[in-house]
């Protein structure tokens, strides 16, 4: 059997497919700190090209591997102007319509935010709401959740936020 015969074979056999995704940005004064589209009230924000939403950036991430189309910086490169200041939710919306034109339906998104502070938990609904209005999906596909790293390391020294995300996906006929 010839290469291209197996690929289309694991194409045509592969009806869901796991991706994972992972982002982090600097924390920095000057920013608003924006996760999963919402604003926290925090006297820091995450550095970045865009509004660096790490969660959102983490979900993108793993759908677009999941697809095996690539990354974030692939489609929204930092060098690009146009992405200067993007809000990340219009980017994951480009990124549900990819999928979409790929024929690939999100299963479920499992997500999770690593910083010390500020405290994460209040704000899990509206973050999991946001995310799932942006790719076109029920709030319940969505989880957030939010671990601290017990004062190690750069989330732990409270210099930076970092974001995991698990995406499934499932072939359209």
């Amino acid at each position: 059997m010839e290469i291209e015969q197996i690929r289309q074979l694991i194409r045509q056999e592969t009806n869901f497919r796991v991706g994972s995704g992972f982002d982090v940005h600097q924390l920095v004064s000057g920013r608003p700190l924006i996760l999963g589209g919402v604003q926290l009230a925090f006297d820091l924000g995450l550095e970045g090209h865009s509004d660096a939403d790490v969660l959102v950036h983490a979900i993108m991430d793993a759908l677009l591997g999941a697809a095996c189309l690539q990354d974030i910086g692939v489609h929204f490169p930092d060098s690009d102007p146009q992405w200067k200041g993007a809000n990340s939710l219009h980017l994951a919306s480009a990124v549900a319509d990819l999928l979409r034109q790929n024929n690939w339906q999100i299963v479920n998104i499992d997500a999770l935010i690593i910083a010390q502070r500020p405290k994460m938990s209040p704000h899990f609904s509206a973050m999991s709401h946001n995310i799932a209005l942006a790719l076109g999906l029920e709030d319940m596909q969505v989880s957030v959740k939010a671990t601290t790293t017990e004062k190690l390391g750069f989330c732990g020294r409270g210099e930076g936020i970092a974001a995991t995300a698990s995406a499934l996906l499932r072939r359209l006929p």
